[in-house]
């Protein structure tokens, strides 16, 4: 974080016998405690000239001396000249090819080099727009199709097409095993009691609704077509979880365990060991433009990367194999081998 010059403060003595974090509260209450915590845990804050705790109890008089830190959301904002795969542009909206790796939206851990850094850099009047037009994400390693709002007019229709269901967006997933029919998973999702990063099938959870169609069977895989009815966080990973059929290489909702090498080439082997995220994509995107009211459709490739990973597939099928197989389904635990919305609801929209 960007360091400012630092202060100096003399604790009073009425505020002798709180804890430090909160005396510092009451000497600078424009920052919030969970704020002035963090400096205090990170080493910026001294009390006579040592480092303290949050709890450590002060009794007037004392000097403190404070490192002001820049919050990172002040300065998360900003433009910043990264690629934008722009596949359509107009008055009011912008729709992108997002590549995998980026983060769509600014949070912990990921201030800078997203999207909407981007997005401020390449259309600078977006600064005027809450969360400069974004109205529904992808997932950080998920790649393909989003809309981005120009006007606010344009961002209020996009949001309202979202929550009446009506914006199409269709993906393209692999996902391990063979999955027979095509389908419909309505189960609500919500987040996951054991673990707050992740989400899970949950009866207490919001409606989710996914439609999937087999476009091509393998010895050990299968393509799906999934098409959302809804934009819950994670929602086409977590339902493939709970079909059985998680994607490849999903990091958090992935497979584990005993996996049929001896039926893999090493080719596929490699392929998959190597896929570096889940295998997901936006391949279509559908909606009413907000301005003319007309309804528009985009279409875009299948991913580089997926593409070499169904080509490694299709070298060996079912009918090459005489035996089945069972998979050992992970609760979040990564791919290991045998020899690895609302305006902007934050539960929801992301892909």
């Amino acid at each position: 974080m960007t360091q400012i010059t630092p202060i100096t403060l003399i604790i009073p003595q009425d505020l002798g016998g709180m804890r430090l974090d909160q005396a510092l509260q009451k000497l600078m209450p424009e920052y919030s405690r969970s704020r002035l915590q963090s400096w205090i845990k990170d080493g910026s804050v001294k009390l006579e000239n040592h480092i303290a705790t949050p709890k450590t109890k002060v009794w007037g008089g004392e000097n403190l001396q404070i490192i002001m830190q820049a919050n990172p959301e002040e300065s998360s904002f900003k433009p910043q000249d990264i690629p934008l795969d722009i596949i359509h542009e107009d008055d009011q909206i912008v729709v992108i090819n997002k590549s995998p790796g980026i983060v769509v939206h600014p949070a912990a851990g990921n201030w800078e080099g997203t999207m909407l850094n981007g997005i401020l850099y390449h259309f600078p009047n977006a600064k005027d727009l809450p969360r400069a037009g974004i109205v529904h994400r992808l997932d950080k390693d998920t790649s393909g199709l989003m809309v981005v709002a120009k006007t606010l007019s344009a961002q209020t229709s996009l949001v309202r097409q979202l929550q009446a269901r009506t914006v199409k967006r269709e993906y393209r997933a692999i996902v391990w095993g063979q999955v027979w029919q095509n389908g419909t998973i309505d189960q609500p999702i919500g987040r996951d009691s054991r673990s707050r990063t992740k989400m899970a099938v949950n009866r207490m959870g919001k409606p989710a609704i996914t439609r999937y169609e087999v476009l091509e069977r393998f010895a050990v895989h299968t393509y799906l077509r999934c098409n959302l009815e809804t934009g819950r966080t994670h929602q086409i990973r977590v339902h493939m979880q709970h079909l059985k059929a998680p994607l490849v290489g999903d990091p958090l909702y992935g497979m584990r365990g005993i996996i049929p090498l001896r039926i893999m080439n090493q080719d596929l082997v490699d392929a998959v060991q190597n896929f570096p995220r889940q295998a997901l994509h936006a391949i279509k995107l559908g909606l009413i433009h907000p301005a003319t009211n007309q309804p528009m459709e985009w279409q875009i490739d299948l991913a580089d990367d997926m593409k070499s990973l169904l080509e490694a597939m299709r070298l060996i099928q079912p009918e090459d194999i005489g035996e089945s197989f069972d998979f050992d389904y992970s609760e979040g635990v990564p791919i290991e081998f045998d020899d690895e919305d609302s305006e902007f609801d934050e539960d929801d929209e992301q892909e």
